[in-house]
C-alpha cells in the first residue's frame, strides 16, 4: 500500500463518517416535519419489514403535519400501528386510505435533551475520525518501518492526514452548530 493509498482511503472513510452524521441527524426530530423523519420506521410487508417509504407515499402536507399514502389499502392500518410504535413519540390519525401524521411542538425540555442527543452523535462521529487518522498514521510508520518510504514522506504524509482530520472535524462542527440551532428555533 503506498502513501497515496493511504491518503486516499482515509479520505474516504472520513468522509463516510460525516455522511452517516447527517444521516443521523436527519433522523432527530425537530419541530417541522419532513418527509425522512419516517426513513427509519419499518412495517411488515409480505412477511419482510421494509421502511415505510417503500410501502407508501411520504410527504409534508403543511409545516406541522406528514401525510402517509400506502400504495395498497390494508397497508394504511399496519403504517399506523409502527408508526405509534416507533420511538419518535408521534400519534398519526387514520382517515380512510391515509395517514396524518401531526407534529407535536417540541417543549424546551425536550429542544434541550435533542441537543444533547445531537452533540452525542457529533462527538462519536469526531472520535471515528480520529480512529481513522491513528489507522493512516500506524499504516504510514509500518511504511516507513518496512523502509518502503523515507521519514520525510512519513512526516509529510502525516501533516497532510492531520489537515484531512482536522477538515472533517470543523466540518461536524458546522453540521453540529447547524442542527443545534435548528432544534431551538421555535
Amino acid at each position: 500500500m503506498s502513501v497515496a493509498d493511504i491518503r486516499k482511503n482515509a479520505d474516504q472513510k472520513m468522509h463516510k463518517s460525516i455522511e452517516a452524521l447527517q444521516s443521523a441527524f436527519g433522523k432527530i426530530r425537530t419541530g417541522r416535519p419532513h418527509a425522512g423523519l419516517l426513513d427509519h420506521v419499518h412495517v411488515d410487508y409480505y412477511g419482510s419489514m421494509v421502511p415505510v417509504s417503500q410501502v407508501a407515499n411520504v410527504v409534508v402536507l403543511d409545516a406541522r403535519t406528514l401525510g402517509v399514502s400506502p400504495w395498497e389499502r390494508k397497508m394504511a392500518a399496519v403504517i399506523d400501528k409502527a408508526i405509534r410504535d416507533s420511538d419518535l413519540g408521534l400519534n398519526p390519525v387514520l382517515m380512510g386510505e391515509s395517514i396524518r401524521v401531526p407534529m407535536p411542538p417540541l417543549s424546551e425540555e425536550r429542544r434541550r435533551e435533542l441537543t444533547k442527543v445531537v452533540r452525542s452523535e457529533a462527538e462519536h462521529a469526531r472520535v471515528a475520525i480520529r480512529n481513522l487518522r491513528r489507522d493512516a498514521n500506524d499504516h504510514l510508520k509500518k511504511l516507513l518501518k518496512d523502509k518502503e518510504i523515507s521519514e520525510d514522506e512519513e512526516r509529510r504524509a502525516q501533516d497532510e492526514i492531520q489537515k484531512l482530520t482536522d477538515h472533517c472535524v470543523a466540518e461536524i462542527d458546522t453540521l453540529l452548530a447547524s442542527k443545534e440551532q435548528e432544534i431551538m428555533t421555535v
